[in-house]
Formats: C-alpha cells, sequence, structure tokens
C-alpha cells in the first residue's frame, strides 16, 4: 500500500560489530588507512570520520592493538588530554599494514555498507511507496501554466512510480514539468556515502546529484550520544539525475578508478529513491530503441545488473521514476515492444492562445515589462499567423528578453511596441533560404 510522503524508516543504528555486515579485516584495514591518511588520533575523531558509533570504532581499535597494529600515545587522563580520550597512532607493523592495504584499495574513511543490506533500505524508502497528491503536484507546479487535464494525467503515473514517457513539440516545458515533479516528492531518504560487494567498494554518495536534508550534521557531540540513524548513510532529498543529449550508455555502468581501485556508482544506482530524467531523447550518439533495450530489464524487473572489472555481474535495486522526455512522436523512435516497456505516456502540447496570453502576461510581470494592447494585438494578428498560429511555452520569455535587449541598448523604458515585437520576432526563427558560398 502506498504512503504519504515523510514516513521513510531510518536505517537502524549498529549497535554491535556484527551490524556492520562488513568482514573483520575489512573494517580493520579502513580504520588503519584512515588512520594513516587523515590527521586522527581520538576515538571520537575517528568515529565521525569513518561513520561509526564510538564504542563499535573502540572496538575495532581494540582490535588491531591486540594484533600490534595500533598503539596508544599515552595514558587515560595525562595532563593536557581530553577527559575520556586517549590518542592513538600506528605502530611500525600497522603502518606497513596500511600502505599494502593502500596498495590494494585508496578507499578509507566512512564504513560502507554491504549490498544486501542497502537493498532492505531500499524496500523501506522505495519510490513506489509514495502517494503523491493532486494538491502536492498542483503546488509543486503552481508556475506554470498547464492543459487542465496534464495534473490528472501526470498524478497517477507519478504515484506509480512507473515510467513516463513526455513527448510533443520543443519548447513546451516537458523539462518544467519534470523539475515540477521531483519537486512534488518533498521528503527525504538515505543514501549510502558507499557501498560494498565481493570486497570492492562502490562509492554512491554524490554531492552533486544528492542534496543532504537542513539540520543533518555530523559532529563529536552528536557521535557522543545515540545516533538518530545509521551515519554510513546520509539523511537527502530525494535525487534527481537530469541527463540529456550527452547521455550514452556507457554512463549506465560502473566506472572503475584504476589508481584508487575503487568503482564509482552509474547515473541510475545514484538516482535510486529519486528520479531519472532522460531529457531530449533522440539527441543522442546512440540511438533511442538502444538506450530504451538497455533500460527493459530494470523497467520490468525492478533490478539492475552491473559487472565489475573482473567480469563478474550481480544485481543492483532499480527504485527509480524514470522519465523519458522527447520531441519526437514515439513511433518514431521505438518499436511497440519498447512502447509496451514504457508504462504511461504523455502528450505536452503547446498552449491555447489564452495560456499563451496568460504565460505571456505573468513573464512580462516578472521582468517588469510594460504591457501594450497594440502591440499584443499586432503580435496576434500579423506574426502568429504566419506560423499557423502554432504557439510555445518558451516563446513569451523568448520575444520579452529580445525588447529588453534592445531597450536596454537603446536606453529607453521597457515597454513593449509594435516595433520591439518586430525585432524580437525576427530573431525567433531563421529564415529557410540558400547561402550562396
Amino acid at each position: 500500500m502506498n504512503m504519504q510522503t515523510g514516513t521513510v524508516m531510518a536505517p537502524p543504528t549498529p549497535r554491535q560489530i556484527e551490524d556492520i555486515g562488513l568482514s573483520n579485516v575489512m573494517m580493520r584495514d579502513i580504520i588503519l588507512k584512515t588512520l594513516f591518511r587523515k590527521n586522527t588520533n581520538k576515538v571520537t575523531d575517528l568515529a565521525r570520520t569513518v561513520s561509526l558509533p564510538v564504542p563499535i570504532c573502540q572496538e575495532l581499535i581494540d582490535m588491531a592493538r591486540s594484533q600490534n597494529l595500533i598503539e596508544a600515545m599515552g595514558t587515560l587522563g595525562a595532563a593536557g588530554q581530553v577527559a575520556n580520550e586517549m590518542p592513538y597512532q600506528l605502530t611500525d607493523s600497522g603502518k606497513a599494514r596500511a600502505l599494502d592495504a593502500l596498495a590494494q584499495s585508496e578507499y578509507f574513511g566512512p564504513m560502507p555498507v554491504p549490498l544486501k543490506d542497502y537493498r532492505a533500505q531500499v524496500e523501506r524508502q522505495s519510490i513506489r511507496n509514495i502517494q503523491i497528491t493532486r494538491e502536492q503536484l498542483t503546488g509543486a507546479m503552481g508556475h506554470l501554466v498547464l492543459p487542465q487535464d496534464l495534473i490528472s494525467n501526470l498524478g497517477p503515473a507519478v504515484s506509480s512510480g512507473r515510467s513516463i514517457l513526455m513527448y510533443g513539440p520543443p519548447g513546451n516545458g516537458k523539462s518544467s514539468i519534470s523539475n515540477g515533479i521531483r519537486d512534488a516528492m518533498g521528503d527525504h531518504i538515505y543514501i549510502p556515502r558507499a557501498l560494498e560487494y565481493s570486497g570492492q567498494i562502490i562509492s554512491m554518495f554524490d554531492p552533486i546529484v544528492h542534496t543532504i536534508a537542513d539540520g543533518d550534521s555530523q559532529d563529536t557531540s552528536t557521535l557522543r550520544q545515540r545516533s538518530r540513524f545509521d551515519r554510513r548513510y546520509v539523511l537527502c532529498q530525494r535525487p534527481t539525475v537530469i541527463t540529456g543529449g550527452e547521455l550514452s550508455l556507457s554512463m549506465l555502468d560502473l566506472v572503475y578508478n584504476p589508481t584508487a581501485r575503487t568503482y564509482q556508482a552509474p547515473l541510475q544506482l545514484k538516482s535510486t529513491g529519486g528520479i531519472f530524467i532522460v531529457d531530449d531523447l533522440g539527441r543522442q550518439a546512440e540511438p533511442p530503441q538502444k538506450l530504451v533495450n538497455r533500460w527493459i530489464v530494470p523497467l520490468e524487473e525492478s533490478k539492475d545488473i552491473l559487472a565489475l572489472q573482473s567480469g563478474e555481474k550481480f544485481e543492483v535495486p532499480f527504485d527509480t521514476l524514470v522519465i523519458f522526455s522527447t520531441n519526437f512522436h514515439p513511433n518514431e523512435i521505438f518499436d511497440q515492444a519498447a512502447l509496451r516497456r514504457i508504462f504511461f505516456k504523455i502528450k505536452i502540447d503547446g498552449p491555447t492562445q489564452e495560456n499563451f496570453l496568460k504565460i505571456f502576461a505573468l513573464v512580462a510581470r516578472k521582468k517588469k515589462m510594460q504591457l501594450d494592447e497594440a502591440s499584443l494585438v499586432h503580435l496576434l494578428k500579423h506574426k502568429y499567423p504566419t506560423i499557423q498560429n502554432i504557439f510555445a511555452n518558451y516563446q513569451p520569455v523568448f520575444l520579452i528578453d529580445q525588447m529588453i535587449a534592445v531597450c536596454d541598448f537603446e536606453g529607453i523604458p521597457y515597454k513593449m511596441t509594435p516595433e520591439l515585437i518586430d525585432r524580437a520576432w525576427s530573431n525567433m526563427f531563421v529564415k529557410d533560404e540558400k547561402i550562396v558560398k
């Protein structure tokens, strides 16, 4: 059953070392590498850096001490030391082991989350658990002038968490609508800083994609208390990945860093729990059919298949609302099998003359351009008939920006005139003519 936004269950704070889900050797080596790479020698500082509760971090330090890899730098309560804080450092054997571990993988810092544990968290915060109401969707798109039936078509598509294809002539707000869908989500989910699979580290948190929720900070004083959730995760807004003509099939694969010997999660994995927008479909180097074929298994089975450098393949959760946006008619770029896999198809047409005038007035008010009735009549009676009265949402912004540019250059007040309309119009289209070379 779908639930309202804002009810995501947090990943529980680990209470004992077994709850981390990683091998003792991997955890110990990350501790050693972090001590080697960071200027850290206090348990609370180290716990914050590796995103573990202090008691578990202390247990790992004690484990390394028993193996003569870490040593205490003094005695508890010595002069100049913070109460209950004992500084530690690597022994010579610890430094040697840290260098050996760094040669295998440069990764240090936050402990990764095992992939199997992350799957459970994905289910707790699934995009398909969200129920978007008409009020939420309308509120997120209140700044847009939309056809009356568009919200009715979009609402069920968004609430289902299934794939959406938006198509129609260019310049009519498909990208803005996609962003409005993202804003309507409104809640937060938990993103792991890194994942672990088969001993390999996959970096997951990306500050370009993931926006940290307000008020979610991690400091030493917080770690002294019982944390509200597993700090190997970051509380973020539901992510949104937007790609356009630059999208290639290789961007949907794991990216291996041969220097660090770690992996970077692909775009669709980073967007888990959120939205993946493929804008301008049909402008990519690969044909649209080929791109959609790559998504068939994820869209149908809610799982994706990735591969390590070794060739080993493994499954990752695919819990993403995929929105395809194109200026082409779907029948021009897809076969029927591909279209069948895309659950919702929504046409985004240009505005009616009435809505065009509403948009024009809103833009003019925002940009402080004084409206003029004679100029609008001139636009509608003499200009738009030359293009069969085909209106587009981008046109008011384009025309008003053009008029403002002329006014600024000429040093005159912002007030539209038929002459300014003509000058703006001349830049909106290119005359179809042959250039003599």
